[in-house]
């Protein structure tokens, strides 16, 4: 989760107010930098806030903020170099994971930072970090460069391991290039890599994943008198048949497993179970539970858990439970995903009582531990009927605990609550605390929710407020989030504000 910089969390926010020119905003948003009012003082939705001298800029920051959208790789390397504040920078590993994190979409800055790093004196990029380099070349379908920094790699006698190889047969594959990830396995002994079970599994399932299916069975086909297959390489099969939606080549690959001398495990037959519960044919779910105990491979957690959900999804609360019980009276020992299920589905009957006894005394009594989605879960409930000030209560036993932290899903249903019963300032409140105290940012589901809520509530002057502070988090905003915005905005005769949501629907 991306963090607020100490910048947001005192409150510099991309707050453009009318005497700011609609040229030098549209500058800012192409250099993602980030406008700070001139005025000491503030009046926000969040409350007053007051400007410190300006901190520090982080070495990340100073970087970033060099670094202009649309250059060159070599552009921006020779920036970085000729620039006296990134002279002085101490390039670390932990910058460079970092930086490329931050340049995940944008190959041209993340392959500059790269070279950069690399020219600085005494520094080595980790394998990890050419790894996230050649993932994101080849996600931003750049083969040609990705191939060259793998060639690189090789002269350069930097490892080059199964999961390199692994990453850049998917990038062919998704790049709908599955003959180029075919030749990738070819030539891995060129790497120094053997052509093993282990190698060959990681083909087949990139084919797999990629609906490549019939060809993956081909090559298979090919290398199996070469190389031998394992239960993991039918199971592959078996998932990859699914996806496409042919259950009966995943039926006869059991069998076809068991020929080779592999026994089928629980993975093997729970992934056909779950493809008839994505089609909610639960009469043959239940065919599939009768199956696994005659062959001696029983359901587990996972499996009855999924099938719990599925059910819970279909409204199916009372078989639903019925499978809560199934599980425990084989024995199988629940674990707090199923939990978080159990709690999810009770609470969707309308169970809220049942769902608290779960909580606070069967998991406790079973030892089994909560984790920020089953206070997430319960958080959600307690909202979905009436009961905020039971969700507030369980946050504050939350974050008291220490056992779990609060995430941006923790505060939704709440936000969401306010937004509905018009309580300003406990919305205010929660945006505080999520800020200040726990350090979260905004995802765009929240931003997109608080922003739609202000406009119905007739607060678009805030809403307007989180749009510039979403902008100014890198965080792009749906059309419609634009265009309920733009409408409100221009009712309220804020023409500056108008101006600048239609440049930056223009951008979407």
């Amino acid at each position: 989760m991306v963090l607020y910089s100490k910048k947001c969390i005192n409150g510099i926010r991309f707050l453009l107010d009318s005497s700011v020119s609609c040229t030098h905003f549209h500058a800012s948003c192409e250099n993602r930098s980030i406008l700070a009012l001139s005025s000491s003082n503030l009046s926000s939705p969040l409350g007053s806030l007051h400007y410190e001298e300006e901190e520090k800029l982080s070495d990340l920051d100073v970087v970033v903020a060099k670094v202009r959208l649309g250059s060159s790789d070599s552009e921006v390397v020779k920036c970085l170099v000729d620039d006296p504040q990134c002279q002085k920078i101490k390039v670390t590993q932990d910058l460079v994971d970092r930086l490329l994190r931050r340049f995940k979409d944008d190959w041209k800055s993340a392959l500059g930072v790269f070279k950069w790093a690399e020219s600085r004196s005494g520094f080595k990029h980790t394998p990890n970090a050419y790894d996230v380099l050649l993932d994101v070349l080849g996600k931003m379908k750049q083969m040609d460069k990705m191939m060259g920094m793998l060639g690189e790699m090789h002269r350069d006698s930097h490892p080059i391991t199964l999961n390199t190889v692994a990453k850049v047969m998917r990038r062919f594959a998704g790049a709908g290039k599955w003959e180029d990830a075919v030749r990738m396995f070819d030539e891995v002994d060129a790497y120094g890599l053997a052509k093993n079970t282990e190698a060959m599994n990681l083909l087949l399932d990139t084919l797999c994943k990629s609906n490549k299916v019939e060809q993956a069975r081909e090559i298979f086909l090919e290398l199996k008198q070469h190389i031998s297959p394992n239960a993991h390489t039918f199971n592959i099969f078996i998932h990859g048949w699914c996806k496409v939606n042919r259950v009966d080549e995943a039926h006869w690959t059991i069998q076809e497993m068991k020929g080779h001398g592999c026994r089928p495990c629980v993975i093997s037959y729970s992934t056909i179970v779950e493809f008839y519960c994505r089609r909610y044919n639960f009469g043959k779910v239940y065919e599939m539970l009768d199956e696994m105990q005659a062959q001696g491979c029983p359901p587990n957690v996972v499996t009855f858990t999924t099938i719990m959900c599925f059910l819970t999804k279909s409204e199916e609360f009372e078989e639903a439970l019925q499978i809560a019980e199934r599980m425990k009276s084989v024995g199988c020992s629940p674990d707090t995903l199923f939990y978080n299920a159990l709690i999810h589905a009770l609470g969707r009957a309308g169970q809220v009582q049942e769902a608290i006894q779960v909580f606070e005394v069967e998991m406790p009594m079973c030892s089994v531990p909560p984790n920020t989605s089953t206070y997430n879960t319960m958080i959600a409930m307690f909202c979905h009927h009436g009961q905020s000030r039971k969700a507030l209560d369980l946050l504050t036993k939350m974050e008291i605990s220490g056992v779990c932290k609060p995430d941006v899903q923790t505060y939704y249903p709440l936000l969401k609550a306010c937004l509905r019963y018009g309580q300003v300032d406990s919305l205010s409140k929660l945006l505080d605390d999520m800020i200040r105290r726990h350090h979260l940012s905004l995802d765009i589901s929240t931003y997109t929710l608080l922003i739609h809520g202000l406009c119905r509530a007739n607060k678009c002057e805030w809403a307007y407020h989180l749009f510039e502070e979403m902008i100014g988090q890198d965080v792009k905003p749906r059309y419609q989030t634009c265009r309920l915005l733009f409408d409100e905005v221009k009712e309220k005769h804020m023409y500056d504000a108008a101006d600048r949501i239609e440049y930056v629907m223009k951008k979407l």
